[in-house]
C-alpha cells in the first residue's frame, strides 16, 4: 500500500505541481520503477483499484504492458495463467473505457501470447480461448474485438521481448486459426455497431498475408461488407483500410501470379472505379476524397505490371490516376507518384519483355506500349508541371513550410524525369516550353510580369536536362534566346542560373554554342550580384560551363580572371559566399588544364595569388598574430588551394606550385598545428597536392612526412594520420621510399597505440582510431612489407582488439575491417609471403579476437553493424579454418542456456562452418541476427552478462559497450 501511494503521488506531482523540478523528479522516479520487479503488482493492484484516476490507470496500464512486452521471464512460470486472468477481468472492466487503458490491456494479452505457446495458454490456444469468452460474454465483446484486432500486428512487434523461433510459431499459430478470426469478426457483422470495428480488425488480419483463395474472399461477408461500406459515412475509413490491404493482399510481381487472385481482383476494382466520380465532387470533405484517391493509388502500385500491357480496362485505371494527379492538393496528387515511377520502368526496362524471348518481339511491344502510354505521360507532365510555382506568400512562410515546399519540387522533377524516359526528353521539352512561352505571353500587355510561372516552367526544364539530347536543335536555341529576357527577380535569376548550367553539355555541343557563351556570361556574373542565393546558382553554373565548354573558354581566360578577381576580393557587388566561391576556383581550374603545359604554370600561378597572398599577409605579421586568427580566415584560403591542386589536371605544375607553396604551409603546420580546423583543411590541400602532383613531388614530399610526423607524437591531429593514408597509397609500392615510409608508419602506429590503451579512449577519439586503422589497411594492401615485419604491428593488433565495440560506427567499422584484411591477406599473391608473420601475431589471440567479435555480434555493436562483424567473422574461419571453428565454439558455449538455447548456439556455428566452406555468407546473417536479438535481451535484464560470457581480462573492454542503448 505504501508503494501504491507512491506511486499515485509522483502522478500527481508530475501532471499537476507548479515546479518543473519536481515533476522532472517525479518523472525520473516513475521511469525507475516501471524496471522494477514490484511494478507488477502494484499496476495491477491500482488498476483494479475502482479509486483510481484516469492518469494513474493510464499509467499503470502502460507499465503492465511494457512489463509483459520486455519482462516476462521476471515472473515465475505458474504466475503466467494469474497474469492472463488478470488481464482478462481488466478487459472487461473497461470494455467501456478509458479507451487509452482498453487498448494497453489488449496489447498486454497480445504480448502475452506472442511469448507463451499455444499449448501452454491452454484452452486451444488464444483464438479459441478468444471466441469462448465472446460467447461467454456478450457484453464485452467491443473490448474483446480491440484485442482480435491487435493480435495479428504485435507479430512484427519487435519490442516484444520474445526468440524469433517463438515468433515465427506465434505467427503461423495466427494463421493456423485465420478461419476462427474470421468467423469471429463475421458474427460481428450482425450488429450494427460492431460492424466498424470488426472490419479494422478485418484489415489487421490481413496483414498477415496468409493466404486465403481469392475465390474464398470474393464472396466472403467481411469483403462484401466492406465493399458496400466504401459510400458509407459511417464505415467508409474502416471499409477504405479492408479494401486497401485486399488490394496489397492481391498484389504480384509477374503476371502469372495474378491469375490467381483474379476472381478477387474482378470483384475489388469495378468497386473502387465506380468511387471516381467522388475525386471531383466539390462536396466531399478532403480526408474522404484522400481515403479514395489513396485506394487508386493502392490499385496502380500493387496492379502495375497488369497496367502496363495496356488493356482497355487498365486504361481506365490510369485515367483514374490521372484524375488523382489533376488534384490541386499536392498530398493528394503525390499519391500517384510512385505509381508512374514504376510504370515507367515495367514500359521502358527489357527485363518487363523477357517472356517473349525474340528480341524483335521486345522492340516491338515496347514500342507498342509506350505508344499506349504517351498520351497519359502528356498529360501527366502538363498536370504536375504546375506545382512547382512558387506561392505569392512563399516569402513569408515558415522555414519549416518553404523546406516542404522544396521537397514538392523535388518530387515533381522525379516525375517529370520518369515522363521524359518514356516520352522522350525532346518531346518533353517541347511540352514545357509551350508552358514557359504560355507563361511569358501571358504578360504582353504591359502588365507587371507575374515570374512565378516563367520560373516554374524552367524549373521543369532544367529537371530534365539530362535526358535532352545534346543535338537538341529545335526548341532549346529559342530557350537560350530567351534567358537574357528574363527579368532579374531573384529567385528567378536563381533557376535561370541554374538551367545554364544543367544544359552545359548541351551548349558544349550544340553547333552555334558559342555565340551563347557571351550572354551566358553576362547572367551568371547578374547572378552573382544579385544575392547569396542567386550567386551560390550562378558559381555552381560557371563551374558545369567551365567543366563543359573549358576549350571553348582559353581563348576568354583573361575576362574570366576578372571575374574570378572579383570574386575571390570581394569587390563591386559580387555577393558570392566563401563555400560558394570555391566553385569558381574549380571552374578555372578546369580551364587551365586545357591550357599548353608551358601556359598552364603561368595561369596555375596566377590562379593561387589570391589566396597565397592573404595567408602570406597574416604570417607576415608574426607568429603571434597566426596563432590567434580565427580559424575560418585561414583555411577559406586555403580550401581554395586545395581545390586548384585538386581540380588543374596538371602533376608537374602543381608540384612546381606545392614546391613554391611549401615554405608558407610549413609555416602554418608549425604555428598551428594544435588547431584541428586548420590542419585539417591543409592536410587535404596536401592530399589533392600528392594525389594530382603524385611522383613529380620530389624532395616536398620527404619535407612534409618529416613535418607530420613529428607534429603527430606532440598535437595527435587524425588528419596526419588521412594525409599518410593517401601518400602509402601512391609510394607505398615504391622501393625507393620504403626506408622513410617504414619510419613514418613505425611511429605514427607506435604513438597512436600509446593513445588508445582502452575502450574510453577509442570513446573520446573514436577520429584517430578511425585514421588509424583505415592507415593500417592502406598499408596491408600497398606496403605488406612494411607492416607485417615491424615491431609495431602486434601492438596494432592488440590495440584493434581494444576498440571493435567502440560506439562510433566509422571507427568500429575501420577496425573490423582492418582485421578483416588481416585475415584475408592469403587471398592475394602480393600477401601469401606474409602468412607466416600474420599466424605468428593472430593465432595465439585468436580465441579472444573471437571472443570479442561474437561479443560484437551478440549486443556490444548496434544491429547495423552485424553485416560487418559477420563478415569478420567469415574471414577468420576461411583464414583459420577448424581452429577458428573451436574458437567460435568455445565462444558461444560461455553465452547462458538463459540467453540462447543449445540449438540456436549449433545453428550459429554450422553456419559459421558452411560461409568458412564457402557457402554464401548470407547464409550466416539469419543465425547471427538471431543470437544477436535474443543477446541483447538477455544484456537489457542481466547485467552480470559481461561477467559470465567473458573472462575477466575482457571486462574492462566490453563493460562500457555491450549494453549500449
Amino acid at each position: 500500500m505504501a508503494l501504491e501511494n507512491i506511486v499515485k503521488e509522483a502522478l500527481n506531482a508530475l501532471y499537476h505541481h507548479p515546479d518543473d523540478a519536481v515533476r522532472s523528479q517525479a518523472d525520473q522516479w516513475l521511469q525507475e520503477f516501471q524496471r522494477t520487479i514490484d511494478a507488477w503488482q502494484v499496476s495491477d493492484n491500482l488498476l483494479h483499484d475502482a479509486s483510481s484516476n484516469v492518469e494513474t490507470l493510464i499509467f499503470c496500464s502502460q507499465t503492465l504492458r511494457s512489463k509483459v512486452q520486455r519482462d516476462f521471464e521476471e515472473l515465475p512460470s505458474e504466475a503466467f495463467r494469474s497474469l492472463r486472468d488478470s488481464l482478462n477481468n481488466l478487459l472487461k472492466t473497461f470494455h467501456k473505457g478509458p479507451p487509452k487503458v482498453r487498448t494497453q490491456i489488449s496489447l498486454a494479452v497480445a504480448a502475452l501470447a506472442v511469448q507463451v505457446p499455444a499449448e501452454d495458454w491452454g484452452d486451444g490456444g488464444i483464438m479459441n480461448w478468444l471466441r469462448d469468452e465472446m460467447n461467454s460474454n456478450p457484453d464485452i465483446v467491443p473490448s474483446f474485438l480491440e484485442l482480435l484486432r491487435v493480435l495479428p500486428e504485435e507479430v512484427f512487434n519487435y519490442k516484444i521481448a520474445a526468440r524469433p523461433e517463438r515468433r515465427r510459431k506465434f505467427e503461423n499459430e495466427l494463421a493456423s486459426t485465420m478461419d476462427v478470426a474470421l468467423g469471429i469478426l463475421t458474427a460481428c457483422l450482425n450488429i450494427p455497431e460492431l460492424k466498424e470495428q470488426a472490419l479494422e480488425a478485418f484489415a489487421s488480419w490481413l496483414r498477415l498475408r496468409h493466404r486465403i483463395p481469392a475465390s474464398v474472399l470474393a464472396t466472403h461477408p467481411l469483403v462484401l461488407t466492406a465493399l458496400s461500406s466504401l459510400t458509407s459515412d459511417v464505415l467508409s475509413e474502416a471499409a477504405v483500410n479492408v479494401i486497401s490491404e485486399l488490394i496489397h493482399y492481391t498484389s504480384a510481381r509477374n503476371i502469372e501470379g495474378f491469375s490467381v487472385h483474379m476472381p478477387l481482383i474482378q470483384v475489388i476494382v469495378p468497386q473502387v472505379m465506380n468511387l471516381k466520380p467522388q475525386l471531383r465532387d466539390s462536396s466531399k470533405d478532403e480526408e474522404d476524397v484522400k481515403a479514395i484517391a489513396r485506394l487508386f493509388a493502392d490499385m496502380g502500385d500493387s496492379y502495375v505490371e497488369l497496367i502496363a500491357t495496356g488493356s482497355d480496362e487498365s486504361m481506365m485505371i490510369v485515367h483514374a490516376l490521372l484524375e488523382v494527379a489533376a488534384h490541386p492538393e499536392y498530398d493528394i496528387a503525390s499519391m500517384t507518384f510512385n505509381f508512374w515511377h514504376n510504370l515507367q520502368i515495367c514500359l521502358i526496362e527489357r527485363e518487363s519483355y523477357l517472356s517473349l524471348g525474340n528480341e524483335s518481339l521486345i522492340e516491338a511491344e515496347r514500342n507498342r506500349r509506350v505508344q499506349v502510354f504517351r498520351s497519359s505521360y502528356e498529360s501527366l507532365v502538363s498536370m504536375v508541371s504546375c506545382k512547382v510555382q512558387y506561392p505569392q506568400d512563399y516569402s513569408q512562410l515558415s522555414k519549416e513550410d518553404q523546406k516542404d515546399f522544396k521537397q514538392t519540387r523535388y518530387a515533381v522533377a522525379d516525375v517529370l524525369i520518369d515522363a521524359a524516359l518514356v516520352l522522350g526528353g525532346e518531346a518533353t521539352l517541347r511540352i514545357l516550353y509551350m508552358k514557359l512561352v504560355e507563361a511569358l505571353s501571358g504578360h504582353q500587355n504591359g502588365d507587371m510580369m507575374d515570374w512565378r510561372p516563367s520560373e516554374a516552367a524552367l524549373y521543369c526544364i532544367r529537371a530534365i536536362s539530362d535526358l535532352v539530347p545534346f543535338i537538341e536543335a529545335e526548341v532549346m536555341p529559342q530557350i537560350m534566346s530567351l534567358l537574357p529576357k528574363l527579368p532579374h527577380q531573384s529567385l528567378l535569376l536563381q533557376t535561370v542560373c541554374l538551367t545554364v548550367g544543367a544544359y552545359s553539355k548541351w551548349i558544349d555541343a550544340a553547333p552555334n554554342g558559342l555565340s551563347f557563351l557571351p550572354s551566358v556570361i553576362d547572367i551568371l556574373v547578374s547572378g552573382m550580384s544579385m544575392s547569396e542565393e542567386s550567386a551560390a546558382a550562378a558559381a555552381l553554373a560557371f563551374r558545369h560551363i567551365c567543366d563543359d565548354c573549358g576549350k571553348k573558354l582559353c581563348g576568354s581566360l583573361d575576362g574570366l580572371f576578372q571575374i574570378y578577381q572579383r570574386a575571390m576580393t570581394g569587390e563591386g557587388s559580387f555577393k558570392v559566399a566563401a563555400q560558394d566561391s570555391l566553385h569558381l576556383v574549380e571552374a578555372l581550374s578546369i580551364v587551365i588544364t586545357e591550357l599548353p603545359p608551358d601556359q598552364a604554370k603561368k595561369a596555375l600561378e596566377a590562379l593561387c595569388i589570391p589566396a597565397v597572398a592573404s595567408l602570406q599577409e597574416v604570417i607576415n605579421q608574426g607568429p603571434l598574430v597566426l596563432g590567434q586568427k580565427p580559424a575560418r580566415e585561414i583555411t577559406v584560403h586555403i580550401d581554395r588551394l586545395a581545390n586548384i591542386f585538386r581540380y588543374v589536371n596538371n602533376p608537374e605544375a602543381v608540384a612546381d606550385a606545392i614546391q613554391r607553396l611549401w615554405p608558407l604551409f610549413k609555416a602554418i603546420f608549425d604555428i598551428r598545428a594544435w588547431d584541428m580546423r586548420t590542419m585539417e583543411s591543409l592536410c587535404r590541400a596536401c592530399k589533392h597536392a600528392v594525389r594530382t602532383s603524385k611522383r613529380f613531388m620530389g624532395v616536398t614530399i620527404g619535407a612534409m612526412l618529416e613535418e607530420i610526423q613529428g607534429l603527430y607524437k606532440q598535437h595527435h591531429q587524425p588528419c596526419f594520420l588521412y594525409l599518410s593514408s593517401e601518400v602509402i597509397k601512391i609510394f607505398g609500392s615504391d622501393p625507393s621510399c620504403a626506408d622513410y615510409l617504414k619510419v613514418l608508419i613505425e611511429s605514427l602506429f607506435s604513438n597512436t597505440a600509446c593513445l588508445l590503451t582502452k575502450i574510453q579512449d577509442f570513446t573520446s577519439r573514436p577520429d584517430i582510431a578511425d585514421d588509424c586503422f583505415l592507415l593500417a589497411s592502406r598499408c596491408i594492401r600497398y606496403c605488406p612489407h612494411l607492416l607485417f615485419p615491424s615491431p609495431v604491428f602486434p601492438s596494432l593488433v592488440e590495440c584493434s582488439m581494444i576498440g571493435i565495440t567502440v560506439q562510433h560506427r566509422e571507427a568500429s567499422n575501420s577496425i573490423l575491417s582492418f582485421l578483416s584484411d588481416i585475415f584475408d591477406l592469403g587471398k592475394s599473391s602480393q600477401g601469401q609471403q606474409f602468412v607466416p608473420m600474420r599466424d605468428n601475431v593472430i593465432v595465439p589471440r585468436g580465441a579472444s579476437i573471437t571472443r570479442i567479435l561474437v561479443a560484437a555480434a551478440t549486443g556490444a555493436l548496434p544491429s547495423s553493424r552485424l553485416e560487418t562483424v559477420a563478415y569478420a567473422l567469415l574471414a577468420l574461419s576461411r583464414a583459420y579454418g577448424s581452429k577458428a571453428l573451436e574458437w567460435a565454439k568455445e565462444s558461444v558455449c560461455l553465452i547462458p542456456v538463459s540467453a540462447a538455447t543449445d540449438m540456436e548456439k549449433s545453428r550459429f556455428v554450422q553456419a559459421l562452418s558452411d560461409a568458412a566452406s564457402g557457402v554464401d555468407i548470407k547464409g550466416l546473417t539469419i543465425p547471427i541476427e538471431e543470437l544477436s536479438e535474443i543477446s541483447w535481451e538477455l544484456g537489457k535484464k542481466e547485467k552480470r552478462f559481461v561477467g559470465i560470457v567473458f573472462p575477466e581480462i575482457l571486462v574492462e573492454v566490453l563493460s562500457l559497450a555491450i549494453f549500449f542503448v
